[in-house]
């Protein structure tokens, strides 16, 4: 088993027998889990604690997943914090929201114990994957596109362009290498990691975020392969 002993993990869900199951199996695998049934105190329990991880219920009354994720990431400090949803609907509309608000995964009820476990543990594993990734340069300069990876900051024509925390990902490991194509199974790899698993269509959402975002200029789709940037 490996040590988990000194990585915590938060979860928000409205549902005492999911909270009681979660902690239990997370616990067993030596993650520290500290749990709440409302949003608001979530993200309370975050700013305290700031967890390595935020497993959160979609679907909460009052303040739901979707807005505390949305909150935490408009936080710096949880820059970092990989966070999850729990969802009962599988709709790509649930799952596409998650993703835009900054989550970087999703598990369906039910749970299964194996399934979560590994799901949470491939998580862990990938937290530091895209900082610690052995991409050259940590800022990219472009004649109108400027991408620092330190600050996650993006600049078009000197203007600042907000992007999500997938988005960003995304750009910048295609503008790392101008004119390479990079396939959806390589992007997911790249930035979900091999163990997790989203689908094809939401590759293509985020693409075109970023082209809404940035215009068509920068990246081309190749027909049956995938993405590539060009400045």
């Amino acid at each position: 088993m490996p040590d988990n002993t000194n990585l915590s993990i938060l979860i928000a869900d409205d549902d005492p027998d999911i909270i009681e199951f979660v902690t239990y199996n997370l616990s067993r695998e030596g993650y520290e889990v500290i749990s709440t049934n409302d949003g608001a105190t979530a993200i309370q329990l975050a700013k305290k604690q700031v967890p390595d991880l935020i497993i959160l219920d979609v679907m909460m009354p009052g303040m739901d997943g979707i807005e505390v994720c949305r909150e935490l990431r408009s936080n710096s400090k949880f820059e970092d914090t990989i966070i999850t949803f729990l969802t009962a609907r599988s709709e790509d509309y649930s799952q596409i929201a998650g993703f835009d608000s900054g989550g970087d995964d999703y598990i369906t009820k039910p749970i299964r114990p194996r399934l979560l476990v590994s799901r949470i543990n491939a998580l862990m594993r990938r937290k530091s994957t895209f900082k610690s990734d052995t991409l050259h340069a940590e800022t990219l300069n472009f004649e109108r596109l400027i991408i620092d990876k330190t600050r996650f900051t993006v600049f078009l024509d000197d203007e600042p362009i907000e992007l999500a925390r997938k988005e960003f990902e995304i750009l910048f490991l295609l503008a790392s290498y101008p004119g390479k194509v990079f396939s959806r199974e390589e992007i997911f790899s790249r930035v979900w990691g091999q163990e997790v698993r989203v689908g094809l269509r939401t590759i293509d959402v985020h693409i075109r975020k970023l082209r809404a975002k940035l215009g068509e200029t920068f990246i081309h789709t190749i027909k049956g392969i995938g993405y590539k940037f060009e400045s």
